[in-house]
């Protein structure tokens, strides 16, 4: 977690440390980077955005991606994307891609090109169970900070694999889009572009990854010991 504080330039931590996991389920914590009171914090935030209205915490699970395409059309992500907006670090993320005449998906893990983290971009939002007030210290039991990851189409490369896939933000977007006060929305909007080609690097993995239970090095591991460039060169 000190090499991802130190990646991204935060300027305080407030999460306990994760460790390494290969198979992180909707619902579970995620780290996110956030400016909160002008400092850069990173903390631990729920997979599936879980807004301040809602009557129940069991929407996040519906909310775990949003279309950049539409954010100001979604009453969930309208004001997150206005004021609360972050960064979701990952090596990689994974992809499901159709099988032929019924047989199963096929999961690729799609690692960042250049070993480095990847900042995808992403909406958050408090939660607070009904009739509970904020109090000064805006830690009371029951708050929920959770996010979301904003999607986008994916590269032509990619598309074999699956149609959509995360905004990746560079790292000269990072400072706008985590910046509360900055408010063009459509310079905003016009971050959440897919990828440059290459940017992440696809490769068969075991289907191991479809059940949450299994977690560690092997879910990532080529298919049949395929070296990724190879794989990449095939996809498309």
């Amino acid at each position: 977690m000190a090499d991802l504080a130190q990646y991204f330039a935060v300027d305080r931590v407030v999460a306990d440390d994760l460790g390494p996991r290969y198979n992180v389920a909707p619902t579970e914590e995620v780290y996110a980077i956030a400016v909160r009171h002008d400092e850069t914090r990173l903390g631990a935030l729920r997979w599936g955005l879980v807004p301040g209205w809602a009557h129940s915490p069991a929407v996040g699970s519906r909310m775990i991606n949003a279309r950049a395409e539409t954010l100001l059309d979604k009453r969930a992500f309208r004001q997150p994307f206005a004021r609360r907006r972050c960064l979701v670090p990952a090596d990689g993320f994974y992809e499901w891609q159709a099988g032929e005449g019924g047989a199963a998906k096929q999961p690729w893990y799609l690692p960042s090109a250049d070993g480095s983290p990847l900042a995808f971009a992403g909406l958050w939002d408090t939660w607070r169970p009904h009739g509970q007030r904020r109090t000064a210290g805006d830690s009371e039991v029951g708050r929920l900070v959770s996010c979301t990851v904003v999607t986008t189409d994916a590269s032509e490369s990619l598309m074999s694999i699956h149609p959509r896939m995360p905004v990746i933000l560079p790292v000269e977007a990072w400072a706008r889009w985590l910046d509360p006060a900055y408010d063009d929305v459509e310079e905003l909007r016009g971050l959440l572009v897919t990828a440059p080609e290459g940017t992440v690097v696809p490769r068969k993995v075991r289907p191991l990854v479809n059940a949450v239970a299994n977690d560690g090095p092997a879910l990532v591991e080529p298919l049949g010991g395929v070296p990724p460039v190879e794989e990449a060169a095939a996809v498309g």
